[in-house]
Formats: C-alpha cells, sequence, structure tokens
C-alpha cells in the first residue's frame, strides 16, 4: 500500500513536469514555421511519456520492455525530425527563381565594373540641379540606372537606398503616389493601384518607353515547350491541374504565382480576362513578435512547376539554365518576337509620373524618348518603342 503511494506520488510529479515541458515546447513549437510539423509531435511524444511514465513506474511491462519502449519513442522522435529536415533542406536546395536573388549592385550606375548600359559619346541631357527621385520594378532597374549614369552627376547611387534605387513595382506605385519618387519605371499598374490613386485625387501619366514580354517557364526537364493561351488560362484558373493534359508526364501542376499588385502578377490578370484566378501555393514566414504569416509562395524549380515574369529578367537578371521558356501559341519570346509583335504577350513599360511635373522631369522624360533613350533601352536588353541608330 504504502509503496503505490509512494509511485503514484512520483509519478504525479513526473507527469506534471512533463506536461509542464511539453506545454512550453508546444508554445515555442506554434510559432515556428514548422509548426504544421512540430506541434503534433510534441503533443503525441509527450502522451507517449505519460504513458509511459504510468507504466513503467507501476510495473505493468516487463523491465526489458519497459526499456525497450522508452528507446523506441526516443528513435522514432529523432527519426521523424531528421526526415523533417532532410526534406526541408532538399526543399530549400531547389533553384528558387525571384526577385530577391537578384544583386542590384551589378547595374548600379559609376561604379567599377557595372553591367549597366552606357552611352559613346555624352549625353545631349544633362542634369545639374533638382535630380528626380527614381523608382520602379527590380526588373527595369538596369534601364533607369542605365539613364542616370547618362544624365546625373558622379556619384554613389545605391540601388536599395538612394535617389536611384529599386523598391520593386507595388511599393514604387506607393511611393509615387507618396510623393517620395519622381518618376517610376514599370508596367502598367493593377486594377487596385489605379483605384488607389483615384482615391487621392491623382491620375497617373504614363508614357510608354519601351516594350517587354512576359513568358511562363517550367523546369528544363519538363517534356511541355508549348502552350496555348486557353491552356494557361487553364491551368491558372484551376481547370487542368496534371502535366498529362497538356502533353506531359503524369504529374500534378504547381503552377506558383506573383504577391498582388507586382507587375508580373498584374499581367496574369490580364491574361485571364475574365476567368478566376486559383489560390497560389503559399509559404508561412516568420513575422514580426512570433507572428506567422501567410506568403504567395516564390517559385521553386520543381520538375512539375510552372511559373512566370518578364524576358530580360528571366534572361540576363538571373540567368538560371535549369528552366527553359515556354512558346506561346507556337511562337518562341524573343526580341524579334516581340519586335513585330507575334509573341502574344508583349506589352509596353513605363516611365510614370503624377502628372505635376517640373521642367527637369519633363525633360527627363522627353529624353528618355530620344534616340539616346532608347538607345540605352536596346543596349540593356530591352525593345524601345522609336528604333535607335547605333551608337
Amino acid at each position: 500500500m504504502g509503496n503505490s503511494i509512494i509511485r503514484g506520488f512520483i509519478a504525479f510529479i513526473l507527469i506534471g513536469i512533463t506536461l509542464f515541458l511539453g506545454f512550453w515546447m508546444m508554445l515555442v513549437a506554434a510559432f515556428s514555421v514548422s509548426k504544421g510539423f512540430y506541434v503534433p509531435l510534441v503533443l503525441i511524444v509527450t502522451l507517449l511519456l505519460v504513458v509511459w511514465i504510468i507504466i513503467a513506474l507501476f510495473r505493468l511491462l516487463k523491465s526489458k520492455i519497459i526499456w525497450f519502449s522508452l528507446l523506441g519513442i526516443v528513435l522514432v522522435c529523432a527519426v521523424s525530425i531528421s526526415v523533417y529536415e532532410g526534406y526541408r533542406s532538399y526543399i530549400k536546395s531547389i533553384p528558387t527563381v525571384d526577385d530577391q536573388g537578384v544583386n542590384l549592385y551589378d547595374y548600379q550606375p559609376f561604379s567599377d565594373g557595372s553591367k549597366v548600359a552606357k552611352l559613346s559619346e555624352q549625353s545631349a541631357f544633362l542634369f545639374t540641379d533638382s535630380l528626380p527621385v527614381l523608382d520602379g520594378a527590380t526588373a527595369l532597374y538596369p534601364v533607369y540606372a542605365a539613364f542616370a549614369q547618362a544624365t546625373y552627376p558622379r556619384g554613389e547611387y545605391n540601388p536599395y537606398n538612394s535617389i536611384v534605387s529599386s523598391h520593386t513595382t507595388p511599393e514604387a506605385y506607393d511611393n509615387l503616389l507618396s510623393g517620395v519618387a519622381d518618376i517610376i519605371f514599370c508596367a502598367a499598374p493593377s486594377r487596385s493601384q489605379v483605384e488607389k490613386a483615384a482615391a487621392l485625387g491623382i491620375e497617373y501619366s504614363m508614357t510608354p518607353i519601351g516594350k517587354e514580354a512576359f513568358v511562363f517557364f517550367v523546369n528544363a526537364k519538363n517534356p511541355v515547350s508549348e502552350l496555348t493561351i486557353e491552356q494557361i488560362q487553364d491551368v491558372y484558373s484551376g481547370k487542368k491541374t496534371n502535366w498529362n493534359e497538356l502533353g506531359g508526364k503524369d504529374e500534378e501542376i504547381k503552377a506558383f504565382q506573383r504577391p498582388v499588385n507586382s507587375g508580373s502578377q498584374t499581367m496574369l490578370e490580364k491574361i485571364m480576362e475574365d476567368k478566376e484566378l486559383m489560390s497560389p501555393p503559399t509559404n508561412d514566414i516568420a513575422g514580426g513578435m512570433g507572428e506567422i504569416i501567410d506568403r504567395t509562395a516564390e517559385y521553386k524549380n520543381f520538375n512539375n512547376a510552372i511559373g512566370y515574369t518578364f524576358l530580360f529578367f528571366a534572361t540576363e537578371m538571373i540567368g538560371n539554365n535549369q528552366i527553359k521558356l515556354i512558346k506561346v501559341n507556337g511562337v518562341y519570346p524573343d526580341k524579334n518576337t516581340i519586335e513585330n509583335n507575334t509573341y502574344p504577350f508583349t506589352g509596353d513599360f513605363y516611365a510614370i509620373t503624377t502628372g505635376a511635373n517640373n521642367k527637369n522631369v519633363t525633360n527627363f522624360v522627353n529624353w528618355i524618348l530620344s534616340e539616346q533613350g532608347q538607345y540605352l533601352i536596346e543596349k540593356t536588353g530591352y525593345t524601345p518603342i522609336n528604333k535607335a541608330t547605333e551608337q
């Protein structure tokens, strides 16, 4: 009787400690991006340890079985974590295509070894003061960095924190509307970006300065090399979900999207016409104060993946030889098919202001449309609106 009371008391203490530790481990797991794995694991292991404590203290099984069962719990836990973390490491090792992997310092104006396009002669237009603040899409930074090198005074223009910098398309539009930026270089605004400007009593002044192709790409090993516009719409509306419906392997289609209001996502929405976009793949990421944010997943180059971006960004800025561009309606996207408008997803990109322009801004935009400005667009790798002569 006395031994049973002592065992019961010890069991009560050990179970209490186990539950307390399990509770705190579950709290930690709940605020991690891997909560879907670690919360159930901690719960299961905690319950198994509680059962094991009861069995061990009251000797409900043979001693050897009791200790082997504890070893089994530890081994299963260790193997589960190893397999899960190994899989996470494998996923992280798969190449990613997104604007976070681009180093804009490669195109910084006036820096040694910069890839930025240059004129072979002095610019016909030069700033001496009142320099406009430039912002825009990541993919267009090399273009307006070239404009700055041609017309701005020599200096250090940090691509992430200066009057010539890139803060992505959504941030660039916000900076233009708030007056932080004078000119932004982007694709056409989304419906919500137009509505936001209208609510502020602002109207965009949009000057087409060049042309670019909106392209779709897949893993280089994917046998599918061509899609129709209708097939692309079917994929991104969720109507077609397996590559074997498109002439490929029997694999589920993993169709990545871009964040709302980004230039490429706005283009996709236009391509979809009246068809509703399906929900995109998402990732949980850690935010501030332990918050977990559900964010549109960046493109991962799985064998069954499909994604999209702009031609120059795909071929020049990231240069990933593990992806391949898709023909659309039988036409491959390149500078020739952009220039002759045979590639179906060819569109303009713009120098965008709010209409309240000072003389410097107006003269600068006019220079961009001049032979020198158009030459820099072509020299960078885009297709100019007005064909420039060779410098």
